[in-house]
C-alpha cells in the first residue's frame, strides 16, 4: 500500500515538477547546504510527500539538492528515494549513474586503497564497455570475475561482492544479504548501485565522490525515464531519430570551432573528459615508457575538479605523482613551466600538463610566444639523454573560440589536447556535456583517449548530443556578445570603485581572441591588521553578492556557472568551485559572469547603490 502511494505521490510530482528540474544545469547556492546534499532536499520532499503535496511552487520552493545536476539532482534524488524504499535501505545508499562501468570503478577503487578483495558476479553479460585487463594494467585494480546463473549460486568471500544486474526490467532488484554492492543497468539510461549492510556504510561517500570527480549522476531526461519506467510498466523511453546526424554535427562543428583536423571526442562532462585524458596519456606512457615516473603538472588553485580528481588518479598509481604549477598572482606560468619540466627532465620522467588560458579565477593569459619555445625546448636527463617531450593539456573553457591546435596556431608543433567543459559556453548551460580535441602530434594520443571514455561509458548521451548540435553553432557569436556585456560592465566598475582590482583581459588580448565572460573582483578593504582587512573583505564579498541575487533576483544567481544563455552569476571560488584545494591556495574573491542577454543598466544600478553604502 505504501509502495503504491509513493507511485501515485512521484507521478503527480513528475506532472508537476518545475521547468528547471529538466533544463538547468545550475542551481543557486543560496538555498543549498553542501553538507547537507542530498539529505536536505529528500527530508523536505519527505515532508511534501506525507502532506501529498505535489504543488509545483511547492516543490520549487525544495532546497537545491546539488549546486550542479553532473552531481546529482532532485529527479536524480527521487528516483534513488524510490528505489531505496523499494529495497529497505537508506535513499543515501542508493546512487544513480550515467556510466555503466564507473559504479563498478568506484568499489574498486575504494578497496584498492583499503587492501580488500573484490569479487565481481555477473549472469548473464558485463556492461558492454567492461575491460577487464585494461582494469587491471592501466588502472591497478584487482578483482575476480565470476558469471553465475542465479545470485544464490555465489559461494562466500573474504572482501566485497559486487553483483551485476543487466535486464529489461532494470530496476526490479533482488538484494541478496550476500550481495555488498547490487549494480543495474540499462543501456540508455545508465545505472544504479545498492549499496547492501552496515558493514558497507563506509562506501556511500567514496562512491558519491566518484561520480562527483570522474564522471555524472544519470541525467535529468534519463531519470525522469526511469521514474516512469518504475510507475508505469508500459512506459516507452523516448527515441531520437538524429543520434547519428547530431553526433557528426557536432564533431565537424567542434573541429571547425578549433580549427583542428584531429577526431573529437564528446564526453558527459568536462571532468568526464579530463579523466579520460588522464587515463589515455597513462596507458600511452605505461607501453611507451614502460617503468618510468609521471607527473601530473596542474595549478593548485585551478578548479577544485582538476586538482581532486588528479590527485585521485596519483593516489591509485605508484608511479604517478602530482606536481603544483604555480601560475597566479605574482608567479608567471611560462616561468613556472620552464622550471617544472627542467626538474622532471632531469629525473627522466614524463610530463603532462594541465593548465587553463586564461587561468581561472584570475583571468590571466601566459606570453604565448615564450609559452611555445619553453614547450618546444629540449631537454636532458641527467645522464645526458634526451627526455621525453611534455603533453599540454589545455582547459580552454574560459576561451573555447581561440585557436590553439591548427598548422598555423600557436602551439601546432607541441603535442597539445584541447578540451572545455559543455555546460559552460558549448550549450549555455543547458548540459553538461565536455569535449577534447588534439593537434596533429596527439593523433595517437587521441586513439587511447577514446578508449578510455569508452571503458568509462562516460561518452556524452544523446540528449547531449542533441543539445549541442542545437547550441554550437552560435557559441562564438554569444562569446562576442557576453565579452561585450562584461567589458562594459568592467569598465563601469573601474569608475565608480577604483580602489577596487580587477582581474580581466586587457583590451590588447582581447584583439588577439581572448574575450572571456568572467571577471574577478577584489573588492577594497580595511583594518588594522591582515586577518582584519581579510575578514572585512570576505564579509564584504558576501554582502555584495546578497545584494545583487537580492535586488535582481531573476536575473542575478549566486552560482559557479558562466558561458550561460541570460543573466549575471556570482561566485566566491574559495567556497565555489575550489571546494576542495588546498586553503592557502583558495581565492576569497568574487567572480563574475555576464551572459550574452542581461539587464546590465540595472546591475549598473545596484553596484552604484552598494557602492554608495560602502
Amino acid at each position: 500500500m505504501e509502495d503504491k502511494k509513493r507511485s501515485d505521490y512521484i507521478k503527480n510530482v513528475l506532472k508537476n515538477r518545475p521547468t528547471g528540474w529538466l533544463t538547468i544545469t545550475t542551481h543557486r547556492l543560496d538555498i543549498y547546504d553542501e553538507a547537507l546534499a542530498k539529505t536536505q532536499f529528500l527530508d523536505e520532499f519527505e515532508s511534501l510527500f506525507q502532506a501529498n503535496n505535489y504543488e509545483t511552487s511547492a516543490l520549487n520552493n525544495l532546497p537545491t539538492a546539488y549546486d550542479y545536476i553532473r552531481l546529482g539532482h532532485p529527479l536524480s534524488c527521487i528516483l534513488e528515494w524510490k528505489v531505496a524504499h523499494l529495497n529497505n535501505l537508506n535513499p543515501e545508499n542508493v546512487i544513480s549513474f550515467s556510466s555503466r562501468t564507473a559504479p563498478i570503478l568506484a568499489i574498486l577503487r575504494k578497496n584498492l586503497l583499503s587492501g580488500k578483495s573484490t569479487q565481481i558476479l555477473y549472469t548473464d553479460a558485463l556492461p558492454d564497455h567492461f575491460d577487464a585487463e585494461l582494469l587491471k594494467r592501466i588502472y591497478g585494480y584487482q578483482f575476480e570475475l565470476k558469471q553465475i546463473e542465479k545470485p544464490e549460486d555465489m559461494s562466500p568471500f573474504n572482501g566485497s561482492t559486487v553483483f551485476i544486474s543487466q535486464h529489461d526490467k532494470f530496476l526490479d532488484v533482488d538484494l541478496s544479504p550476500n550481495i555488498d554492492f547490487y549494480m543495474t543497468s540499462h543501456p540508455q539510461l545508465g545505472s544504479v548501485i545498492l549499496v547492501n549492510g552496515e558493514q558497507n556504510a563506509n562506501y556511500v561517500s567514496e562512491i558519491q565522490h566518484v561520480r562527483r570527480r570522474e564522471t555524472i549522476a544519470m541525467t535529468p531526461a534519463n531519470c525522469l525515464s526511469a521514474l516512469n519506467l518504475l510507475i508505469d510498466n508500459a512506459f516507452i523511453i523516448p527515441q531520437n531519430a538524429d543520434v547519428e546526424t547530431n553526433k557528426s554535427h557536432v564533431e565537424k562543428t567542434i573541429n571547425q570551432i578549433t580549427n583542428s583536423t584531429s577526431k573529437a571526442l564528446v564526453a558527459s562532462s568536462g571532468l568526464s573528459m579530463q579523466y579520460a585524458i588522464m587515463m589515455g596519456l597513462i596507458h600511452d606512457a605505461q607501453e611507451q615508457h614502460q617503468g618510468k615516473d609521471i607527473k601530473f603538472i596542474v595549478p593548485p588553485n585551478c578548479y577544485g575538479g582538476t586538482n581532486d580528481q588528479a590527485r585521485r588518479v596519483a593516489a591509485c598509481l605508484d608511479n604517478v605523482d602530482v606536481v603544483d604549477l604555480l601560475v597566479d598572482g605574482d608567479n608567471d606560468m611560462v616561468e613556472s613551466i620552464a622550471n617544472v619540466l627542467d626538474k622532471i627532465a632531469s629525473e627522466d620522467a614524463i610530463p603532462y600538463i594541465i593548465a587553463e588560458i586564461p587561468t581561472n579565477p584570475r583571468v590571466e593569459v601566459p606570453d604565448l610566444k615564450k609559452l611555445k619555445e619553453v614547450l618546444s625546448q629540449k631537454r636532458h636527463t641527467k645522464s645526458g639523454d634526451l627526455a621525453i617531450d611534455p603533453v599540454f593539456i589545455l582547459d580552454q573553457t574560459f576561451c573555447p573560440n581561440v585557436h590553439f591546435l591548427g598548422d598555423e596556431d600557436i602551439l601546432s608543433s607541441v603535442r597539445t589536447i584541447s578540451y572545455a567543459s559543455g555546460s559552460k559556453f558549448p550549450s549555455g548551460g543547458l548540459c553538461t556535456a565536455g569535449y577534447c580535441v588534439g593537434n596533429k602530434k596527439t593523433e595517437a594520443l587521441m586513439d587511447k583517449i577514446e578508449l578510455h571514455l569508452s571503458l568509462c561509458d562516460n561518452e556524452a548521451t544523446d540528449l547531449q548530443m542533441d543539445v549541442l548540435a542545437k547550441q554550437l553553432p552560435s557559441m562564438n557569436q554569444r562569446i562576442k556578445d557576453a565579452y561585450k556585456n562584461t567589458r562594459e560592465f568592467v569598465n563601469f566598475i573601474h569608475g565608480v570603485l577604483p580602489a577596487a582590482k580587477i582581474n580581466f583581459v586587457s583590451e590588447e588580448l582581447a584583439e588577439q581572441g581572448f574575450t572571456p565572460s568572467v571577471f574577478s573582483l577584489d573588492l577594497p578593504t580595511k583594518g588594522a591588521s591582515d586577518s582584519e582587512r581579510e575578514a572585512y573583505k570576505r564579509a564584504l564579498n558576501l554582502k555584495l553578492i546578497n545584494l545583487m541575487i537580492t535586488e535582481i533576483p531573476h536575473e542575478s544567481k549566486f552560482c559557479v556557472s558562466y558561458g550561460q544563455l541570460k543573466g549575471c552569476y556570482w561566485t566566491i571560488p574559495a567556497t565555489s568551485t575550489q571546494g576542495t584545494t588546498k586553503e592557502g591556495d583558495k581565492d576569497y574573491i568574487v567572480r563574475v559572469s555576464l551572459a550574452p542577454e542581461v539587464d546590465l543598466e540595472l546591475h549598473k544600478k545596484v553596484f552604484r547603490d552598494f557602492v554608495e553604502n560602502l
